[in-house]
């Protein structure tokens, strides 16, 4: 089959990687991709927000499957374009996004479908925040109600810094805060069926020890050997079916990737969030872990046949993603700035570590740094500490200047899992 993927980032990366070691996939095309997924992909030009163009772009390829990876063109609606194209898309209508594009929506999904969440206000004004912010004293969670890229959340016990953010937003969700580890849990679902993929934990804030303001995520690993066996199971029945289940209710039928953000606190499992898409950079280490073709299961999941797949094949390998970041990110981040070392890890570390592009351009020659989170070190290993050492490994031999990365990835989780053992 011919795919088409839609995005720029590490995530399409991640995808386009997997795709094109698919032998089912005849050819891979993403728009508008960047200077890593070139050397996998054919690169097209295209407004990701435009449905029209993408759908056009699609018949113009002749496309048997569109992916469409980030959540704004998920929000705006462009998979509707393509499915009214004739096309099947992997990637929910832009009313079933809304459970990303509205967290206050969200929360109404979850209340219907009971499912467990914090408790939360809905504000629009400085005297509701102020009261939401009362009732629930520190830490104070405050959410922009729209998208934000994954950085519309502050957690803070500083009351000022908290009605700060709620003020630059038009509308805000103000919760309770959820103690306990998270877990990014994703699942594929047609819209009836519902297929798990494993567990993950990304890091949020910018520097080691938790430490700094947030991001998009500093890097991720799967399997999560502290974890329950039975979460999944558990996540899948109070969680992930009921609110399919829901949206299909409604009217709104989500079929696509829903991400579940799970807190796992003291009295049980939470939701924190749902994504209408893969997570960036949780999906680098979940697709380096799954052995079963991805292009037949994205298309099933567009062509509602996910119910007559057979269970999905995993490598018991561990896996594990560092991101590097530009000078200065997540505020204003540098760009232009030539990147080296990415020949000599394709030649030292292949094929148990590779480098997935983020924010990068070709520039003559030289691949540069174009974004905020420039590249997505993702490495393999028999266990954590494996894996960990190898992504480190990679990383050392890149050269941008400025850059920035953490040091602590898995490192926790590793140290727990050698201890087990």
């Amino acid at each position: 089959m011919k795919v088409l993927v839609i995005g720029s980032g590490a995530r399409e990366h991640a995808l386009c990687r997997s795709l094109s070691l698919d032998s089912e996939v005849t050819a891979l095309y993403c728009a508008p991709g960047n200077a890593g997924i070139a050397e996998v992909a054919e690169l097209h030009q295209v407004d990701a927000l435009d449905g029209g163009a993408v759908a056009a772009l699609a018949v113009e390829l002749g496309a048997d499957l569109v992916v469409v990876g980030p959540e704004a063109p998920l929000v705006a609606g462009v998979a509707d374009a393509v499915r009214d194209a004739g096309i099947p898309v992997f990637g929910p209508s832009g009313a079933a996004a809304r459970i990303e594009g509205s967290k206050a929506f969200a929360k109404d999904v979850m209340a219907g479908a009971a499912v467990p969440t914090a408790r939360s206000y809905v504000c629009t004004n400085a005297e509701e925040v102020a009261e939401a912010l009362d009732a629930f004293g520190a830490p104070y969670v405050v959410k922009d109600d729209g998208l934000a890229a994954g950085k519309g959340v502050v957690v803070t016990d500083d009351l000022d810094d908290a009605k700060a953010h709620a003020a630059a937003c038009d509308q805000v969700v103000i919760e309770e805060f959820l103690d306990g580890p998270e877990v990014s849990l994703f699942a594929i679902t047609d819209g009836e069926t519902v297929l798990p993929l494993q567990p993950a934990q990304d890091f949020k804030r910018a520097l080691d020890g938790d430490e700094g303001p947030n991001t998009g995520g500093m890097g991720a690993y799967s399997p999560l050997p502290w974890a329950d066996p039975k979460l999944v199971d558990e996540v899948l029945q109070t969680v992930l079916q009921p609110t399919v289940d829901e949206m299909r209710r409604r009217g709104t039928p989500f079929s696509g990737l829903l991400y579940a953000g799970l807190a796992i606190t003291s009295r049980g499992v939470r939701v924190i969030e749902f994504n209408a898409r893969f997570g960036d950079p949780e999906t680098q280490v979940v697709l380096a872990r799954l052995r079963t073709p991805l292009a037949g299961v994205l298309l099933a999941a567009a062509n509602g046949g996910l119910a007559d797949l057979p269970p999905l094949r995993w490598s018991e390998d561990a896996a594990v993603t560092v991101v590097v970041a530009s000078h200065n990110y997540p505020g204003t981040p540098r760009s232009g700035d030539p990147i080296t070392g990415l020949d000599a890890v394709a030649a030292e570390d292949a094929p148990h570590a590779y480098v997935l592009h983020a924010g990068t351009k070709r520039a003559g020659d030289d691949v540069v740094s174009a974004g905020g989170r420039v590249l997505s070190v993702t490495a393999t290993g028999t266990d954590l500490s494996q894996a960990r050492e190898r992504a480190y490994a990679a990383v050392a031999r890149i050269g941008l200047d400025g850059s920035q990365h953490r040091t602590d990835i898995a490192a926790k989780a590793a140290a727990e899992e050698a201890a087990q053992a």
